[in-house]
């Protein structure tokens, strides 16, 4: 069994870990586009860019959708609308989406640990499912997503009294992430959607967990 008592502070990543939400959210984008007006191609295209950057700001994900598969000028309309698609998307996909089983028996059993939530989704969408999903007091050190990234997020709201920090992730960007940071990190494979994900944590020496019920039990 992990011990996580050793840490002060523990970051989660939201999908994939907290919310088994990743494919929902690749369906989510595929809408998303479809009634921007793209082909089945370029939403194809705009969910691979998305599986690819898992993590990563919406924001960054639809300025390469307009420039590179839309071959159209980015303007704050057409990303304000596609953020919007997006987000009222998610809602809607994510409502009823499983919570990782044993996520309040985790916070009882370290009460006197900082969490927090850093994640690639926007940070009011979060919030308000959290708010909905009566998850959001689990999190005291504050839940955050985009349009900050993550790199930015832990930069800012990390201090040197949070230390040591583990981080709970499920892609390529939440390891390098911790790699940045010099942060402990536990890869949680469940719900991954990262293909390769064995080859990279065996490569990297990574502890990996299926669920973070393993870390309740």
């Amino acid at each position: 069994m992990i011990d996580l008592n050793q840490y002060q502070t523990i970051i989660f990543d939201c999908d994939g870990v907290v919310l088994n939400s990743n494919f929902q959210k690749i369906e989510a984008y595929r809408n998303t586009a479809l009634k921007y007006g793209a082909t089945q191609d370029q939403a194809q295209a705009l969910v691979d860019h998305h599986v690819s950057l898992t993590g990563i700001s919406r924001y960054v994900k639809f300025d390469y959708f307009l420039k590179e598969i839309i071959k159209t000028d980015v303007t704050e309309e057409k990303k304000n609308f596609l953020v919007k698609t997006l987000n009222d998307e998610v809602i809607n996909l994510l409502a009823n989406c499983e919570i990782a089983q044993g996520l309040g028996q985790l916070r009882e059993r370290y009460s006197d640990q900082k969490w927090m939530v850093a994640s690639g989704g926007d940070q009011e969408e979060l919030r308000y499912l959290f708010r909905q999903k009566k998850i959001d007091q689990f999190f005291d050190q504050g839940i955050f997503g985009s349009p900050r990234s993550k790199h930015d997020i832990i930069k800012q709201e990390i201090k040197a009294s949070s230390f040591p920090v583990l981080f709970l992730g499920d892609s390529k960007y939440d390891i390098e992430t911790a790699e940045k940071f010099n942060l402990d990190f536990i890869f949680v494979s469940g719900w991954t959607d990262l293909d390769e994900w064995q080859a990279i944590c065996q490569n990297k020496k990574l502890t990996t967990i299926n669920y973070l019920s393993e870390l309740a039990s």
